[in-house]
Formats: structure tokens, C-alpha cells, sequence
């Protein structure tokens, strides 16, 4: 199990090998942390996403699924950019598409793993605009972290947090499921 550590703070400052991008099917950048991070990475991170979509991805990447490309200007070495679901309210569809919601996390952090990164650093992927419950992204994610084999996630899996708030959630998360987090 890799080291799990939880911040508040800008994803986009954190000094990791690769930073999890909550991108959209698009790859071509968009609001919240997909925006930010295109801003402070610079054009390359654009220019690769728009190679990806001529190339290997012409429909877009597929909700779930994770692809690395550069990190410009950041200080990380990759971005992995995966695409979190939609939520679609309490039932069913929220069961199959959290399904989808841990496929985000697991793929990008075993991406992160195979690229030899030591440590990742990523947000709560759905939980803006996307409108997943905090809560809910808080466990899922953590119990992936958490479940990830020495293969399956580098050695430091950390979360960057936008807010107290946030935090607070991830943290209360954590104890519910027994973790030891730092």
C-alpha cells in the first residue's frame, strides 16, 4: 500500500512525478482543475492532448480511463489526465457509473506507477462541477489509494485538496475506512 497523504492546496504547485488532471472526454482543457492546470503548464500540455485526440483517442477519453502527457511548465514530470463521471443523482446509475469513479483513480495511478513516478498527486476527481458527492469521492478514492498493490500506484499517493472543507471530508473519509493517512 502506498503512503497516502492529504493537503489543502494548488494541485499545480505540488512537486510530485505526476499530477492527476480532472480532465474532460475532450482533452482540450476546460474549467476547475483541468483549466488550471493548462494554465500553469503552458501550451504543451494542449498540444499533446490535441495529438492524443488526432492519433490514439478520435472520440475523446473514454470516462474511467487515464493517458499521460507532458507537464509543461509544471514541476512534475507527467499529467495524467483522466475523466470522472458525471453524477447522476442517488440509485442505479450512481451504482455503474462509481464503478467508473474508482476506474478514474485505479488507471491513473497505475499509469503513474508504470511510468516509474515515486510519487502522484491528485484531486477529487468529480466532486466540482461534475457534482459527485464529496463524501462519496473521498471514499472512493481513498480505498483505491489504499487497495493498490506495489504495481498498481506509486509509493506516495497524495490527495491535493481545494479547500478546508474538502479536506475535512477526505480526512473524516480516511478514519471511516481505517487509514492512517498523513
Amino acid at each position: 500500500m502506498p503512503r497516502i497523504d492529504l493537503v489543502t492546496g494548488d494541485l499545480t504547485r505540488e512537486r510530485v512525478d505526476a499530477i492527476v488532471n480532472a480532465a474532460n472526454s475532450t482533452l482540450l482543457g476546460g474549467g476547475g482543475v483541468d483549466g488550471a492546470i493548462h494554465r500553469a503548464g503552458g501550451p504543451s500540455i494542449l498540444a499533446a492532448c490535441r495529438e492524443l485526440r488526432r492519433t490514439a483517442l478520435p472520440d475523446g477519453l473514454p470516462v474511467g480511463e487515464a493517458v499521460a502527457t507532458t507537464a509543461g511548465r509544471l514541476s512534475a514530470r507527467w499529467v495524467i489526465h483522466t475523466a470522472g463521471p458525471v453524477w447522476p443523482g442517488p440509485g442505479e446509475e450512481a451504482d455503474a457509473r462509481r464503478v467508473r469513479l474508482a476506474n478514474a483513480f485505479r488507471n491513473s495511478f497505475a499509469l503513474a506507477a508504470s511510468l516509474g513516478a515515486a510519487s502522484v498527486a491528485a484531486p477529487a476527481v468529480s466532486a466540482g462541477v461534475y457534482g459527485w458527492p464529496a463524501d462519496d469521492v473521498a471514499r472512493v478514492a481513498l480505498r483505491v489509494a489504499a487497495e493498490a498493490g506495489d504495481d498498481g500506484a506509486p509509493p506516495l499517493v497524495r490527495f491535493v485538496l481545494s479547500s478546508p472543507a474538502m479536506h475535512e471530508r477526505f480526512a473524516r473519509a480516511a478514519a471511516e475506512l481505517g487509514l492512517t493517512v498523513d
